[in-house]
């Protein structure tokens, strides 16, 4: 049985707290192979009945990649317009999306017509199926960070849209678009915390006992 000693579980801690949803990203391009490494890791992961639910498409094409940056805009414009007031005029000031800069673009679907696992802890709770892609992601996230390569998370996309740029199954549900790169500064504190749009709470606030 392999055991970790108090160093590696400080280390451990350590690489929680230098994770960073990167938005800002040098173009200098990832080594050979680095994305497909990643991906094996997040393969590692626990998914629901051993589903295995994760799709990963990366996105190589100028065109595709152009498409998606376009989508992008015109949601991030539409979220702007959702505010009003100060919390507008702080929104617009945010750097929400590295993907003009990010050497590696990587989509992530839940596959969920897929019958691997044969349906097993999924009656009661079919969403386990998205939530087993989501820890493959944190997986990947965890693993590029421990190679000093960043990943950041652009969530303000069209799912349909990005369907139908990447050309992929209807039963495909969109989880996550990701920016895969070198990160210009290191930090541990969140951006968002820095820009004062929200701060960390304490794990206390969260927590209740029954």
């Amino acid at each position: 049985m392999v055991e970790f000693d108090d160093t590696f579980r400080q280390h451990l801690r350590e690489l929680f707290v230098w994770r960073r949803d990167v938005r800002r990203f040098r173009t200098d391009p990832l080594p050979d192979g680095a994305v497909e490494r990643l991906i094996e890791t997040a393969c590692l992961s626990p998914s629901v009945g051993l589903s295995q639910p994760w799709r990963f498409v990366i996105v190589d094409d100028a065109a595709r990649r152009t498409a998606v940056i376009d989508d992008f805009r015109t949601c991030n414009g539409d979220a702007l317009n959702a505010y009003a007031g100060e919390r507008a005029a702080r929104y617009a000031t945010l750097k929400l999306s590295g993907l003009e800069q990010a050497p590696g673009h990587l989509a992530v679907f839940a596959d969920k017509a897929s019958d691997t696992g044969h349906g097993l802890g999924r009656a009661t709770m079919p969403e386990t199926t998205e939530y087993s892609v989501v820890a493959a992601i944190t997986a990947m996230w965890l693993a590029a960070r421990a190679e000093g390569i960043g990943l950041g998370w652009v969530s303000i996309l069209h799912p349909d849209r990005i369907h139908t740029i990447l050309d992929v199954p209807d039963t495909w549900k969109f989880i996550a678009y990701l920016c895969i790169g070198y990160p210009e500064v290191e930090c541990d504190q969140p951006e968002l915390e820095q820009a004062k749009w929200e701060h960390r709470r304490s794990a206390n606030e969260f927590t209740l006992r029954r």
